[in-house]
């Protein structure tokens, strides 16, 4: 029978047939005995656990009777099961050897931590005081598995937010509470919860965090608390490597560049990530499978650098420069990596790079150390624990070399051959390859065992696995039986022999397994059509992805798990534009216009589909300011695609904050037109929201809200969280031009919450400087910067330059406000060139007018009438009264005349109430100024 504690009490038999325990006492009593397993509890202490204070006239009699009950439930449930509770001369005793909560401690200590906490339903033995040590223990080794798991990476957000609830004062609970927010992507909610906390712990206790938990903090705002590494999760401990692993963990330490140097398949890889393991922000890049080409972007992609430069490389320095990383490059021995190398190194003094070869890099600083086979005792000893035997296997692991992955191998064929038995087949397999040329010995010797291995294997098995020799990185099964043409159970079955390794579902070949299957491949004359259908796999499957509505997270993770096997795939249009919104969404737009020109490129493309790939081409570089002339490309670009209205959508939606309002609105109008004629609900949602922000140069509140609204409520239909994203943004500045910063808050603080979910990381810092602007405008200075170069830093990391220059202004304005001129004119004047290049003029005229303020801060008025002037002359030719207004307030300040000062401040006034937004509390901060200068006498 079994009995389930870890919640609600839960009795099933041994065929799982629920039990129902009929009343309280009964149940009771039940859980007294299951706190006790097998320990016997006295008659007297369960009448007081029973009854306490208030026990029945006949309390033993009573006792009896509720014993009686509990065996006559059990045995009618399950005949025979009346003797499992039993009565001795030390009281009674439940002989239960199947408990949840036994079952629970046993994966707990096993280190099955997932397993573990599926067996959790609930508090133990709740409001039973009788049990409180019991169900403190089991709390315990609870909370111990949620931390275990959540320092791996794993997600155990819901039940810390669980346990939160339950004890709100407990630091080692919010330790891994704010862990798991952080590895969620959710760094800005874990910040606040801390700030929470902070609070909580002063108001009912007086008392500050203490230092554990303020080190946790900071090591989340400054981002050191890395969500979970690239690094794959061994299946079995590392055996035989423990000097080698000191030495390298001491040259690693001391040296910034440690590269492994051995033979393939003696362990550099394992060995490599042992070290990662240990280090607390590791990345791993695997390179096997890619070309020249492909390493800068697989580089990226591994450090959560989403690229929107052409030139790649600068803005991955830029983006390692702060960081602490540990970059681990995986079979370098194919590639040129020494100058990309140095110059990480170089741009990035928090960096060390960690690389496994079959030769060094050749750089000055190198430190190589090289990868031995393992000794005689530790082949012997890894082989027996692999193989799960006893026997003297010294002969087998001469003959192997000490190669590991050649002991692995040779280990799975123990079961079938038996020592002997494999002894004397390898016996026979090494003299039949003694002699080869070419390679040195120890490759030769690998080659044997992986022959060997091979030979093993039925005419299927070795199908597969030659063909599974296209993948690139990890693949699933689904793409294994496609690419293959042959059943999955042929690769659950090479799984089995140690030939492909598993994890989290997904599978790879390991390095030295695949170049040897590549080379079965091309005997077969199985390349071009393996290959073909790799391809043709990985378009279908890019192009079913549905990245609208609700599946709109799956995808994502989908495909960011396929980035290797869809570079792997040659160019071609159907695949760049099947993965241009993916790869928008994901801010590799850099990647993004690489493939799509290359693609571009290709001689005899369908003209529809050339049409269709110019048009992303166009929307990927709208900010690029590295390319031709972005307004004209999009021209082009429509020119060729004819009147499409997810076109015309994109086309504007990339380029409304930089490009013409007159032509961007005729754009979307008609956009917005064709979607409703054809009952376009995504696209007219998105449309509007276009159309939203287009209306903040106008600055029409009615109709910002008006869009957004209808846009939310589409979005909100069809259950898709990049919409709901777009559609508040117009809401959100519509709530900050008129003051109503609470509003404003509470959608900045919801969008970033959805942004983090989705790991949209250029929308959240878009978000986070927008709660910046808003701490701005409420004066509160310190947090204004903090949360303006939280953004900035996560800009950066994307490579996103507009997300960048939005929060790096936001310092400009906190740095003016604060009086620190020196330091806004750098923020401001950084910008005026990479805005000048995408056509930024409204940008352009905001920060011409805060360098005219800066001017006049100065007393420089000559300099901040000129600076004005030329904003206005901007503002005027975008439309933007807004910021015509803004210019004029400037002129007033930068006017030395009073009456003419007041004059320009009326007729600034005038305008903004003519539209319907009179200038906020909030950013009233020049105009106050200003009216305190011309009458001192008077309030501002």
């Amino acid at each position: 029978m079994y009995f389930g504690v870890l919640g609600p009490l839960l009795v099933r038999t041994d065929t799982g047939e629920p039990v129902a325990v009929p009343d309280t006492k009964v149940r009771t009593l039940l859980l007294d005995l299951l706190a006790n397993q097998r320990r016997p509890v006295s008659a007297d202490r369960l009448i007081d656990d029973l009854w306490g204070t208030r026990p029945p006239r006949n309390a033993t009699g009573t006792l009896q009777a509720r014993v009686s009950q509990l065996r006559t439930t059990l045995d009618r449930a399950e005949p025979g099961a009346r003797s499992l509770v039993q009565y001795g001369p030390a009281g009674y005793t439940l002989a239960a050897d199947v408990v949840d909560s036994n079952i629970f401690e046993q994966h707990v200590r096993a280190g099955r931590l997932p397993e573990a906490l599926a067996l959790w339903r609930g508090q133990p033995y709740a409001d039973h005081e009788f049990a409180r040590a019991t169900r403190e223990h089991l709390e315990d080794l609870y909370l111990t598995a949620i931390e275990q798991l959540s320092d791996r990476g794993d997600d155990v957000l819901q039940q810390t937010t669980a346990l939160v609830q339950q004890r709100p004062l407990d630091e080692r609970v919010h330790a891994a509470h704010l862990k798991a927010l952080y590895r969620a992507g959710r760094q800005h909610e874990a910040l606040d919860r801390y700030a929470e906390l902070r609070k909580a712990l002063a108001d009912e206790l007086g008392a500050d965090p203490g230092p554990e938990l303020q080190e946790l903090h900071q090591a989340i705002l400054r981002h050191e608390l890395r969500r979970p590494t690239s690094l794959p999760e061994p299946l079995n401990d590392l055996v035989g490597r423990d000097e080698t692993l000191a030495d390298a963990q001491e040259q690693l330490a001391a040296n910034r560049l440690l590269t492994l140097v051995g033979p393939g398949g003696v362990g550099k890889t394992r060995l490599a990530l042992e070290l990662g393991r240990g280090a607390p922000n590791a990345r791993l890049v695997e390179l096997a499978p890619l070309q020249q080409d492909d390493v800068l972007d697989a580089v990226a992609t591994a450090v959560g650098l989403r690229d929107e430069s052409t030139d790649l490389l600068p803005r991955l320095l830029d983006s390692l420069s702060s960081r602490q990383l540990l970059l681990i490059l995986d079979n370098c021995e194919h590639l040129d990596l020494a100058d990309l190398v140095r110059r990480l190194l170089a741009a990035a003094p928090g960096l060390r790079v960690l690389a496994t070869s079959r030769e060094p890099l050749g750089l000055t600083g190198e430190r190589v150390l090289d990868v031995p086979p393992l000794t005689a005792a530790a082949a012997g000893e890894l082989f027996r624990a692999r193989a799960g035997v006893t026997d003297d296997v010294t002969a087998i692991c001469e003959r192997l070399d000490g190669i590991p992955l050649a002991l692995e191998l040779a280990a799975t064929r123990v079961r079938a051959l038996g020592v002997q038995g494999l002894a004397e087949r390898l016996d026979d397999r090494f003299r039949l390859l003694t002699g080869g040329k070419g390679g040195p010995e120890r490759q030769r010797t690998l080659r044997a065992t992986i022959d060997w291995s091979w030979d093993l294997l039925d005419n299927e098995e070795r199908q597969m696995l030659r063909r599974l020799a296209v993948q690139a990185g990890t693949f699933s099964v689904e793409a294994a039986a496609e690419v293959s043409a042959l059943p999955e159970h042929h690769l659950l079955a090479l799984v089995d022999k140690s030939l492909v390794a598993a994890s989290d579902g997904r599978y790879r070949l390991l390095e030295s397994v695949a170049a040897y299957s590549l080379e079965r491949l091309r005997e077969a004359g199985e390349e071009a059509a393996v290959r073909n259908r790799h391809a043709a796999y990985y378009l279908a499957l890019a192009q079913r992805a549905d990245l609208h509505g609700p599946g709109q997270r799956k995808w994502l993770h989908r495909l960011d798990q396929e980035a290797a096997n869809f570079r792997a795939a040659p160019p071609s249009l159907e695949l760049a534009t099947a993965l241009a919104w993916y790869r928008y969404l994901r801010g590799r737009l850099g990647e993004a216009r690489r493939t799509l020109t290359a693609a571009l490129a290709l001689p005899d493309q369908e003209p529809a589909l050339r049409a269709q790939a110019m048009v992303w081409l166009a929307g990927m570089a709208a900010t690029d300011a590295e390319g031709t002339d972005v307004a004209e490309a999009g021209e082009a670009a429509l020119r060729a695609v004819g009147d499409d209205p997810h076109a015309l959508w994109f086309l504007t939606m990339t380029r409304w904050a930089y490009g013409d309002p007159e032509v961007l609105f005729t754009r979307i109008d008609r956009a917005i037109e064709a979607f409703t004629e054809r009952g376009d609900r995504w696209g007219l949602a998105a449309a509007l929201s276009t159309r939203s922000q287009l209306h903040i140069v106008r600055a029409d509140l009615g109709a910002m809200r008006r869009d957004s609204l209808r846009s939310l409520e589409l979005f909100d239909a069809l259950d898709d969280d990049w919409g709901r994203l777009q559609a508040t943004y117009a809401l959100i500045v519509a709530a900050e031009i008129s003051g109503d910063y609470p509003t404003a808050t509470a959608y900045l603080e919801d969008a970033i919450r959805h942004a983090e979910d989705l790991g949209l990381w250029a929308e959240v810092s878009f978000r986070t400087a927008g709660l910046g602007r808003i701490a701005l405008l409420t004066g509160d200075y310190a947090r204004a910067d903090e949360l303006h170069e939280r953004a900035r830093q996560l800009a950066i990391e994307q490579s996103n330059k507009s997300a960048e220059e939005y929060a790096e202004v936001g310092l400009g304005l906190t740095a003016r406000r604060q009086g620190r001129l020196d330091d806004a004119e750098r923020h401001f004047t950084k910008w005026l060139d990479w805005l000048t290049r995408v056509g930024g003029t409204p940008g352009i005229a905001f920060i011409t007018n805060q360098l005219g303020y800066i001017a006049e801060q100065r007393g420089d008025y000559a300099t901040a009438r000129t600076l004005h002037q030329r904003g206005l002359r901007l503002a005027r030719e975008i439309g933007d009264r807004r910021a015509v207004a803004l210019a004029l307030e400037g002129l007033a300040g930068a006017t030395e005349n009073p009456d003419r000062a007041l004059e320009l401040l009326a007729e600034a006034t005038a305008l903004r109430q003519q539209i319907g937004v009179p200038l906020p509390p909030g950013e009233r901060f020049d105009v106050d100024r200003l009216k305190a200068r011309i009458n001192p006498s008077s309030p501002a």
